[in-house]
């Protein structure tokens, strides 16, 4: 019999495959302490977590541990050096959270790009008259996004940017020209350089060395003023604080944060304040039908791999 570590609650779809699956037995954990899971992962032939860090120190106690199913697609939290030198598979829920994270960014262009709580704040503030004292809405029609980053995501809000009628660019270094042309895109090759030009940036690319503070001061100034900006890929992409410099110099038009460098960000992060940026808390993925099919492919990813069916689309290189 197979033992699983579920570290933090996912939806009851996905523990119902382990309740009705002989093979494994499973424990439900929400604390996330170091000492505490070190105990726990101690027997565990498989474990699934959500945002909590799995520290290096936790993954070596586990003796037994062969697969970690990460809830969600973003890895960051998960000490990689580790899992490989214990050669342990990581999983991702690859297939779970596309669409769900593509609609919120299209939540979120819309209400910065239409002052959607303005105009609500407006209205029930008795000020209805005064409307045209609200600076003026744009239009997404004809205007040009950059998709950066075009995985599952890039390519569910393709889509809907095209739905739209907006000119979308991508930037991928990996995904080739015919590609991206025949999903109805143009691609650029320089993520700075094709910035300059847009009304709209949506980040959808990876943490690392080379992408972090890559949205910064010096390309914030070089952008157009109309430009919007929205990062709901990881924190630490956008320099948080040269954003509400930038904002509030009025150098681009609005911003839209789903992710942080510091999560939950500091009650004194400036950006808490600024009235031009929009914020949500890191729950892009957070809809009813999205937690239900991140919780099962969770489940399924290690069911998988102990059944050698996981698919390489779903394992992480480490």
């Amino acid at each position: 019999m197979k033992k699983i570590l579920i570290i933090q609650p996912i939806h009851q779809e996905g523990i119902k495959l382990l309740q009705n699956n002989s093979e494994y037995k499973f424990e439900i954990v929400e604390n996330t302490d170091i000492k505490f899971l070190k105990n726990k992962i101690k027997d565990c032939d498989g474990v699934s977590i959500r945002t909590a860090n799995l520290s290096g120190e936790v993954i070596e106690a586990g003796d037994n541990l062969k697969i970690i199913s990460r809830h969600g697609v973003g890895y960051d939290n998960i000490d990689l050096k580790a899992s490989k030198k214990k050669n342990i598979t990581l999983a991702i829920t690859a297939t779970a959270n596309a669409v769900a994270v593509a609609e919120h960014v299209m939540f979120m262009i819309l209400n910065i790009s239409k002052m959607g709580n303005m105009y609500d704040e407006t209205v029930k503030k008795g000020n209805f008259n005064e409307r045209n004292k609200i600076p003026k809405t744009v239009e997404l029609w004809n205007k040009n996004i950059l998709i950066a980053g075009f995985g599952r995501i890039g390519k569910a809000l393709i889509k809907r940017c095209l739905g739209f009628e907006m000119n979308v660019f991508i930037y991928d270094p990996y995904v080739s020209e015919e590609i991206i042309e025949n999903q109805g895109g143009k691609k650029v090759e320089n993520l700075i350089k094709a910035s300059m030009d847009m009304d709209i940036v949506s980040l959808h690319i990876p943490l690392n060395d080379e992408t972090k503070n890559i949205i910064n001061y010096e390309l914030l100034k070089s952008m157009k003023k109309n430009c919007i900006i929205i990062n709901a890929a990881r924190g630490g992409i956008l320099n948080e604080v040269d954003l509400d410099r930038a904002l509030n110099e009025g150098l681009i038009f609005g911003a839209g944060l789903d992710v942080f460098e510091t999560e939950p960000p500091s009650k004194n992060n400036p950006l808490l304040k600024n009235k031009k940026v929009f914020l949500s808390p890191h729950a892009a993925a957070f809809t009813e039908e999205c937690m239900t099919r991140m919780g099962k492919e969770t489940v399924q990813n290690i069911i998988d791999f102990f059944d050698g069916k996981l698919e390489n689309s779903k394992k992480i290189k480490l």
